[in-house]
């Protein structure tokens, strides 16, 4: 048995595969941090549309309209692919699509920065989840990079001038976003059958139903006209095409080959966009706290990739 296990760890056809799973697994990672920078100027539309005075219920449902509608004739190519998905599909679309609602009317109710930090408790509980329903080791590595991520947070947050805890209705928005992101990447994790295009489709999708329901529900005499949100439209449409559609699929791609916890480290590189645009484009302060947290973020988020091209190096010897 011990004679038979050494010969498959030294047999070409092992290596082979091994490689091309640390490989998929480097590209997974690099996918998650460039989905996470593509958040972070996710903002941008957003309040591009507060400012042309909708409600903040509407400006979800007008932001998820387009890619839903762009997206309409791949949910006809792909049809056969969506009923195959079938209900698991959907309720993983639905999850992500959710938090993901969640998270846009955070960034409407509250500041940008605060919004972004609060969602990104994910990485607790996606490390969590993960140990609980995939089995997942919670490494020494990855707990010093929650450590480090966590401290940042509580940095930018106020750490030392107040008790960094969710004040408004926003932050707690944020929180609940978080978690149910983390539950969407254990679901994808789960069910790695379901392509990234399909899950696309149904982010947005559902992302849309699910605003335009609590909309309707909640502000049904604040139906923004025409006029209004037409000056916004070309810059909502540039983000859709050259970063949020792109930065959706990989954010939902990447998460289907890694662990959810790591996937949560790796998108927090969209804090470190996010703090710097904020800054750049919103004058919202930006001094030596914030760039410690942001500097201590990025280490926590650069940690994982750093130590799987090291690994992908050493096996390629």
């Amino acid at each position: 048995m011990a004679q038979g296990t050494v010969i498959l760890a030294f047999s070409p056809d092992f290596c082979k595969e091994r490689s091309m799973t640390t490989n998929v697994e480097l590209k997974a990672k690099l996918a998650c941090l460039y989905a996470g920078a593509v958040w972070g100027l996710f903002w941008i539309p957003l309040r591009a549309l507060e400012d042309a005075g909708l409600h903040g219920l509407w400006i979800t449902v007008v932001y998820f309209l387009i890619p839903t509608v762009a997206l309409v004739p791949v949910i006809l190519w792909r049809w056969r692919h969506v009923r195959r998905g079938g209900f698991q599909l959907q309720l993983t679309a639905m999850v992500s699509g959710g938090a993901l609602l969640l998270y846009s009317t955070s960034i409407v109710y509250t500041d940008v920065v605060r919004a972004m930090l609060l969602f990104y408790l994910t990485p607790v509980w996606g490390a969590i989840l993960a140990r609980i329903f995939l089995g997942d080791v919670i490494t020494p590595s990855r707990i010093f990079a929650m450590g480090l991520a966590i401290l940042g947070m509580l940095t930018i947050f106020g750490l030392g001038t107040r008790f960094p805890i969710p004040q408004n209705a926003g932050d707690w928005l944020g929180v609940c976003s978080g978690f149910l992101w983390a539950v969407a990447m254990v679901r994808i994790r789960m069910s790695t059958s379901h392509s990234a295009i399909e899950l696309t489709a149904g982010f947005f999708q559902w992302s849309l139903i699910l605003s335009a329901g609590t909309a309707f529900l909640l502000a049904p005499s604040h139906i923004p006209s025409i006029e209004q949100t037409l000056p916004a439209i070309p810059l909502l449409l540039v983000f859709m095409a050259l970063l949020v559609l792109p930065g959706t699929y990989a954010s939902l791609w990447g998460p289907k080959y890694l662990n959810p916890g790591v996937v949560g480290l790796l998108f927090m590189t969209e804090i470190v966009v996010g703090a710097i645009s904020v800054a750049l484009l919103a004058q919202e302060p930006f001094g030596i706290r914030e760039l410690t947290g942001v500097l201590l973020i990025a280490s926590a988020s650069m940690l994982e990739p750093i130590l799987a091209l090291k690994h992908a190096r050493a096996n390629t010897r």
